[in-house]
């Protein structure tokens, strides 16, 4: 019985990454989800009580892996500047990736206030990674230094997701030189 439960979450929960992934936050609701896993759709509230439900629970799985995927990118090669190339490049790499447009889906939707905290406290750890690097380079404030750096990786991950004139390979490169001449100076 509790295989077949956790079975069924998993269903929703990738049925979730579809919808997000597809039509954005206002295409994750209950009777879609119950339509794409063959739910009754108060099947669907057994599981989860409300969409913030579903986001808390899509941030809780997904996020750590995604976060994992840029840790090993960083610990891949050597040196600061290096590990911030990795942490930039990664990131925009995942874009096109399922669990990524969830969570850029998620982060722009209207949430309350618990699911926008643990989305802010995962993207706190994402930030915390490339602390040390930039540390390392000398940037007397590195956690902000992080924060701002991060804000180029949002606008650029955004660029692409809107599909911008531009390529996503030329706004992956536009963003790392922008990061990288600025984390040198």
């Amino acid at each position: 019985m509790a295989e077949h439960r956790s079975m069924q979450r998993a269903a929703l929960l990738d049925a979730a990454r579809t919808l997000l992934s597809e039509g954005g936050t206002e295409a994750l609701t209950f009777p879609a989800l119950a339509e794409r896993t063959g739910l009754a759709r108060s099947s669907v509230y057994e599981y989860f009580r409300s969409r913030a439900a579903v986001v808390e629970e899509l941030c809780a799985v997904d996020f750590p892996v995604w976060a994992a995927e840029v840790a090993a990118a960083m610990a891949g090669v050597a040196g600061p500047e290096a590990k911030v190339e990795a942490y930039v490049r990664k990131q925009l790499e995942l874009v096109g990736d399922r669990r990524h447009r969830a969570v850029v889906a998620i982060s722009a939707s209207e949430l309350d206030a618990g699911a926008r905290e643990k989305i802010r406290a995962a993207h706190g750890e994402l930030v915390a990674m490339i602390v040390e690097a930039l540390g390392e380079l000398g940037h007397g404030q590195p956690r902000l230094a992080a924060m701002l750096l991060q804000g180029v990786v949002d606008a650029a991950v955004r660029r692409i997701e809107l599909g911008a004139a531009e390529e996503p390979p030329v706004i992956a490169e536009a963003a790392v030189g922008m990061i990288l001449r600025g984390v040198r100076g």
